[in-house]
């Protein structure tokens, strides 16, 4: 193995590579010396789990071998432009269309998630004519111009003034709605009424798609109340508007099923992946189209292109990823270990500072709060870039960096995605990390003094 200057990567990082969302000179990144499975280890030698499945891809986990062991073989692989078949192309998309929704029946391939989002809209617009876009607030769509408008938090602020024809309604969050609604459903109907007044408002005739994570991810892994997707179906159908789910990071396996708009009984129109798709180990992402749509565009152009588009090596890499869900039941282990992460998630809710917890499949987060009678954030919505935040949730993140468990806090949710092959005996180790850094969190930094001072 090549040895590595630790000292030259982190001085040439720190010298050259410009680091997404951060402030440049506050940049002192850890170095990856080392890593497998589940764990990773940096330039110290400190031992990690990766709790985030880094940026919420790494499905398979670190160096699996039979994914690995496709990189052999890019010798053998043609290169291709996208208007030439290839193997791996269409093997890949066969393979997607046969584990998504029943009414699915083409694969328009990108090179990553934002890139899937912004061409589902363009498609959107092609297949119905329509110019508006309607997606909700406490989304994340990606940081391109056409996705960032999609986005509905503070990462959109720098795409703004935006395009005209994006409408944000809300997202149903329903710990922090200020009406104590006295059921799910009942939740469901008041939320839809709303959707269907605002659309009669913008005009129906003008929407082309509503565009949504079925389970907004990021932004706190939002479970939606009973019945809500299925009655955004119903309205798009009543008014002849396209469904888009965005799937780029609940898509395969994450929540336990291939896809989470499998948890409920409606189909998108569209779907957008990436991510899970090669679990990382190639940049990867695509749209999934219904037959509705694939038909359209049979007898017209569609006006939309990619250079990389079905790129050989990264299709190759996907048809590794997908064999080895099924080989190796990784999305069943998800859907196991799931449970297991579920029950030690609920036991956290006797801490003071957890104010909810939410999780399917390998997919949660630990919403923390400085008052749990009164659920005030420790991060108020939209500060996580402003000039005044992040001090107690940086706190926290650390303190778990500190004694072995990575992940990412977005405002005041910290996000639990481990890779979907973790075992029991891991995710029970990796939880009592969290729960001892919980106690100390509160003891020494929240319900103290020293809370002015870090925040």
């Amino acid at each position: 193995m090549k040895s590595i200057d630790v000292s030259q990567i982190k001085d040439d990082n720190k010298n050259f590579v410009l680091q997404s969302w951060s402030k440049q000179k506050n940049v002192n990144s850890k170095t990856i010396t080392k890593a497998q499975g589940v764990f990773f280890w940096d330039e110290a030698k400190n031992r990690y789990f990766d709790m985030s499945s880094q940026l919420v891809y790494l499905n398979v986990g670190h160096n699996h071998p039979k994914v690995l062991e496709e990189f052999k073989h890019i010798g053998e692989i043609p290169m291709a432009a996208p208007s030439f078949a290839t193997a791996s192309k269409a093997e890949l998309a066969k393979k997607i269309i046969e584990v998504a929704p029943s009414n699915m029946s083409k694969v328009f391939f990108t090179c990553g998630g934002a890139e899937s989002n912004d061409h589902a809209v363009k498609m959107a617009k092609m297949a119905t004519g329509r110019y508006k876009i309607f997606s909700r607030y406490r989304s994340y769509h990606g940081a391109t111009f056409g996705a960032g408008n999609l986005t509905g938090e503070g990462r959109r602020f720098t795409v703004e003034p935006g395009l005209p024809g994006f409408v944000k309604f809300d997202t149903p969050y329903l710990y922090r709605e200020v009406i104590d609604f006295e059921s799910e459903e009942a939740a469901t109907k008041f939320y839809l009424d709303r959707l269907r007044n605002q659309m009669l408002y913008e005009g129906p005739e003008t929407i082309a798609a509503v565009f949504m994570e079925p389970i907004p991810g990021s932004n706190g892994v939002l479970i939606p109340p009973k019945g809500y997707l299925e009655g955004v179906r119903k309205l798009c159908d009543e008014f002849g508007i396209l469904m888009i789910c965005d799937e780029v990071m609940t898509g395969f396996g994450r929540t336990g099923k291939m896809f989470a708009v499998d948890h409920y009984n409606f189909e998108p129109d569209m779907m957008t992946f990436a991510k899970g798709v090669t679990s990382g180990y190639a940049p990867l992402g695509g749209v999934i189209v219904s037959e509705k749509i694939a038909s359209y565009f049979d007898d017209n152009v569609l006006m939309t292109g990619l250079t990389y588009s079905g790129h050989t090596v990264s299709t190759q890499i996907g048809n590794a990823t997908l064999d080895v869900y099924k080989e190796e039941k990784i999305i069943e282990n998800a859907e196991e270990i799931g449970q297991i992460l579920a029950k030690r998630l609920d036991q956290l809710c006797q801490y003071d500072s957890v104010g909810e917890v939410r999780h399917i499949g390998l997919f949660a987060a630990v919403e923390l709060v400085k008052d749990k009678t009164t659920g005030d954030p420790i991060i108020s919505y939209g500060m996580d870039y402003g000039k005044d935040t992040v001090g107690l949730m940086k706190t926290f993140v650390g303190l778990l960096g500190e004694r072995g468990f990575y992940t990412y806090s977005h405002e005041s949710s910290v996000i639990i995605a481990p890779p979907l092959i973790i075992s029991e005996q891991e995710i029970n180790e990796a939880m009592d990390i969290f729960e001892k850094v919980l106690g100390i969190f509160e003891k020494e930094y929240l319900f103290t003094d020293k809370a002015l001072i870090s925040n």
